[in-house]
């Protein structure tokens, strides 16, 4: 594959009617596909798609939104405009069950071939369930984490870290696992938005940076992704959500990531080719992909 979407989930509902359909298409388009699990049936749905095809692998574990119930909609996955599809789109919550990470249950999952890395895990303060107590909310995440970093180790396989608003709390915990003899194969912090500090420290700690359609609509993300090593970066979708424009609002597909490096290319006065090769590269010594 020329390329390599290091984050999508096209084994979702999103791509219910048509999912073989979009997984050809992309990989026609030259692009592979690391399809990542939210929580158990999601991880165990992403094997038996990957396994179907060449050029696509799967992730297993546990989103932080699914330790506890809850529902929503991101605000990055709706159209800007005020329109009848931005309406539409705002009645489509996003529900979550309350669920723990199983591990007994992921290791009947783990040795699987197409199986190339944990999550995605991780700790996000920016959704708090209305009602719950803040402080026992983040403890929960942070155990819950903690078991998949340690899972990880074990089976000696990259972590996918979802962290939003809990930069400080995530660094700390990878450092924690890390100064024990863990994560040997560091991972990736999906959909990275923080600092270039943050980043730098992540860097620093063997991680890769995330990087999707946020690029577009970030002034912020721009100034900090101008900055970094091209070798610290990975392209990912995160279709079918976050994207660019101007199809915001809109089903995202893996070949998208194209345009995410063009954006990266224009920020580093890089060439796209460039950019392609050195992030497919990366996906391949991070994940073991190729």
């Amino acid at each position: 594959m020329k390329w390599i979407d290091t984050h999508c989930h096209v084994h979702f509902n999103a791509f219910q009617e048509d999912m073989d359909e979009v997984v050809e298409r992309n990989l026609t388009e030259g692009v592979g596909m690391l399809t990542v699990g939210t929580q158990s049936t999601t991880s165990a749905n992403g094997i038996k798609l990957a396994e179907r095809y060449e050029g696509v692998w799967c992730s297993i574990g546990l989103h932080p939104n699914h330790v506890h119930a809850q529902q929503f909609h991101d605000v990055n996955e709706l159209p800007k405009e005020d329109s009848q599809s931005a309406n539409d789109a705002k009645q489509e919550q996003i529900k979550t069950r309350s669920e723990s990470f199983d591990a007994d249950y992921y290791k009947t999952l783990v040795n699987h071939p197409k199986v190339v890395a944990i999550g995605e895990c991780g700790l996000d303060y920016y959704r708090i369930p209305e009602g719950a107590d803040e402080q026992q909310v983040k403890h929960e995440q942070w155990n819950e984490c903690k078991s998949q970093l340690e899972f990880a180790s074990k089976y000696n396989k990259p972590v996918i870290i979802h962290c939003r608003d809990a930069h400080l709390d995530q660094y700390t915990l990878l450092k924690e696992v890390i100064d024990q003899g863990g994560l040997i194969q560091r991972g990736v912090i999906h959909s990275f938005t923080g600092t270039l500090e943050e980043a730098h420290r992540y860097i620093n700690l063997g991680f890769k940076l995330g990087i999707n359609g946020i690029l577009y609509f970030s002034d912020e993300l721009q100034a900090v992704v101008a900055e970094l090593p091209i070798d610290s970066l990975l392209l990912e979708t995160d279709a079918p959500y976050l994207t660019p424009p101007p199809n915001r609002g809109k089903r995202n597909e893996p070949f998208r990531i194209k345009e995410i490096a063009q954006k990266i290319a224009d920020l580093q006065a890089m060439t796209l080719e460039q950019v392609q090769k050195t992030t497919t590269q990366s996906a391949h010594e991070l994940f073991g992909v190729n």
